[in-house]
């Protein structure tokens, strides 16, 4: 396979050749070898979730139709995309409840040192929505308040019961509309335990109950996205536009550079705030750039919107940060962290770390980090890159010239403060009079992963220009965001290249409102996977302040290089929420016609959201262009 087949990304194709050249197995090289890759899993027909199997349903009708159990492709199909919904949910929401756990810590006096209320107004601000009482209250006695209506969202037992984040984060219509079709629990854990429940052996069978039940989980994902974000914004702050670099150029040969790698910001935050202390021991021992804190997926794009770190790569360029020869240490947290790292490593001086007690991977050096002990962890994780440091050898390092200029920290608030230079009484007004103008046609949201069944990050790339050209307005997240980072469609430049001429108008506009001496860029980084939470709020003070349901705004979401269980969880939500939602590969569903009805079609009636399958950016975009004119047209515009 030539290299541009396995990335778009001219700096990562770099790193596999080096890779290639000195024998170093990648993420590239294991794909292959896993080729042919297993038809009946592909497709969904093979069951694992009983030891009377594994059962296989033969796709072309010849050989057996049903499971041991007489469960058929329908059933089987629909029972594994539930659990991929309940999984992605226990990931984010497991997330939120790290934070969440930290802030009570904060509130008890238990934690006084690396974490903070860094942000008070904006846990004013949540504390109202929830219907908190504020005034004349001390801080920490409201923060209590928050962090047990959130707490209240893992085990409230009520069966009527909406949770709390979700019932501030989405337009009362959507709300009623979800209850009526019941597909609302009473908390995350609930849904999630259910889900696994009601897919085991000898349990649910009827396809069409299940993933209704595994949209309910997905549900659940969203409210702990929600809750992730907003307690993340109170503790380490809420990010406003700032200037960062992106892709591997941005590691520096005269420095000692840690990557930052995960989902949590909890460890990295407390390392980069060590980091900053200890800047003349690693000049000291010859670094004279002193350390550099470089990011990787979402860990990184946590810290790039609030401290600026440079984004280093994605999910598919964890392993080409490595083999540049110049990371002295990766530290990691949790979730979309590749075991892999640790073998490619061995190559180098580098030491991998890992942090979290439930997240270990053999042959990793672990120091666990807690809120408690953040600080002495943290120095000790900065001591073992400083003492790699001493190890490195100069004829391995090779580090590409490939760095792109961005401007990210587009927060719902940071997006709205814009908005307010224009209209300081009605914020909402200039953009919603830009899209009733046709000068923004509509909003898509690009999110998710990178997948070894495309070449990385050329579809959020083809699909982001291809609607930008059309005047739709990007937002993203994750390692979506990466994509556009790294090749420099977060700039006012692309906005120049790439924009249709209302967008543009509006841009710039914005842009010039906003002190940029130019327009804002072309592609919004809202943040992490959590953070599609704030594209949700974003639409959902649309919906409001033009009265109408989520499902009647001419917005979109993709997912064009999907790949995990949370990626799952998230379009399914997407869906549920209303937004006619883009997959970019062909997801393991396609064995049942049932369940690719349903999720295509049914949810259409259901939801007013539905799936798209199309792996042709192109093409996909067009269908998403259609999606926002069709429901311009239902709005009268």
């Amino acid at each position: 396979m030539d290299q541009r087949e396995k990335s778009s990304d001219v700096a990562v194709q770099e790193m596999i050749s080096k890779a290639a050249t000195s024998n170093i197995e990648t993420v590239f090289d294991r794909y292959q070898q896993q080729q042919p890759q297993c038809g009946f899993g592909t497709l969904g027909l093979c069951c694992r979730f009983c030891w009377k199997g594994p059962c296989r349903i033969d796709p072309f009708g010849a050989g057996p139709q049903t499971g041991i159990c007489g469960a058929d492709r329908h059933t089987i199909v629909a029972r594994q995309l539930a659990r991929m919904m309940a999984a992605g949910a226990g990931a984010h929401s497991e997330h939120g409840r790290h934070i969440l756990h930290a802030m009570r810590q904060i509130v008890r006096g238990e934690v006084t040192d690396i974490y903070n209320i860094k942000d008070e107004a904006k846990l004013l601000a949540c504390a109202k929505r929830m219907g908190i009482e504020t005034e004349g209250r001390a801080i920490m006695s409201v923060a209590s308040d928050v962090v047990d209506a959130t707490y209240d969202d893992f085990g409230n037992q009520e069966d009527d019961n909406v949770m709390n984040w979700l019932r501030v984060t989405l337009p009362q219509k959507r709300i009623d509309r979800l209850q009526k079709l019941g597909v609302l629990a009473p908390n995350i854990d609930m849904a999630v335990c259910q889900t696994v429940a009601r897919t085991a052996v000898g349990c649910d069978a009827d396809p069409a109950n299940i993933v209704m039940g595994g949209i309910r989980a997905a549900l659940c994902d969203f409210d702990g996205m929600a809750l992730a974000t907003e307690m993340s914004d109170i503790l380490f702050g809420t990010p406003s536009p700032i200037v960062s670099e992106a892709n591997l150029g941005v590691i520096n040969e005269n420095s000692v550079n840690i990557a930052v790698n995960g989902h949590n910001p909890l460890v990295a935050e407390a390392v980069c705030l060590i980091a900053g202390q200890m800047q003349e021991q690693a000049k000291a021992l010859g670094a004279k750039d002193g350390i550099n804190i470089v990011g990787v997926c979402c860990t990184g794009n946590e810290s790039m919107l609030r401290h600026g770190v440079p984004m280093a790569g994605n999910y598919l360029s964890q392993e080409m940060v490595l083999v540049t020869g110049a990371i002295d240490a990766m530290v990691v947290d949790v979730q979309c962290i590749m075991p892999g790292i640790v073998s490619v490593a061995e190559n180098f001086h580098t030491v991998i770390i890992t942090t979290h007690d439930e997240n270990k991977i053999p042959g990793a050096v672990h120091r666990s980090v807690h809120a408690d002990n953040a600080r002495e962890a943290a120095e000790g994780i900065v001591k073992l890159a400083l003492d790699a440091y001493t190890r490195r050898n100069p004829a391995n390092v090779l580090i590409p010239d490939s760095k792109e200029t961005c401007i990210v920290g587009f927060s719902t608030e940071a997006i709205m403060q814009v908005l307010e230079r224009l209209n300081a009484e009605d914020p909402l007004k200039p953009l919603i009079d830009a899209i009733v103008s046709g000068q923004i046609k509509g909003i898509a949201l690009f999110a998710g992963c990178n997948t070894t069944q495309v070449d990385q990050d050329r579809n959020f790339k083809e699909m982001g220009r291809e609607l930008a050209k059309r005047d739709v307005l990007l937002l993203a997240t994750g390692c979506g965001a990466g994509a556009f980072a790294k090749d420099g469609l977060m700039s006012q430049q692309a906005v120049e290249e790439f924009a249709g001429p209302g967008l543009k108008s509006v841009l710039t506009t914005l842009g010039e409102a906003a002190g940029l001496n130019g327009p804002l860029p072309l592609v919004f980084h809202m943040g992490s996977c959590v953070d599609n939470s704030r594209a949700v709020m974003l639409a959902t003070a649309i919906a409001e302040k033009l009265g109408v349901d989520l499902s009647d705004l001419p917005v979109v979401a993709s997912a064009p290089e999907a790949m995990a269980e949370k990626a799952v969880a998230i379009g399914s939500w997407s869906v549920a929420l209303g937004f006619p939602t883009h997959l970019g590969n062909i997801p393991q569903i396609m064995g049942s016609d049932a369940v690719v009805e349903l999720v295509t079609e049914t949810t259409k009636e259901l939801f007013g959201g539905y799936f798209v399958v199309d792996p042709d950016p192109i093409s996909a975009a067009e269908t998403l262009y259609e999606a926002i004119l069709e429901r311009r047209k239902g709005l009268g515009i």
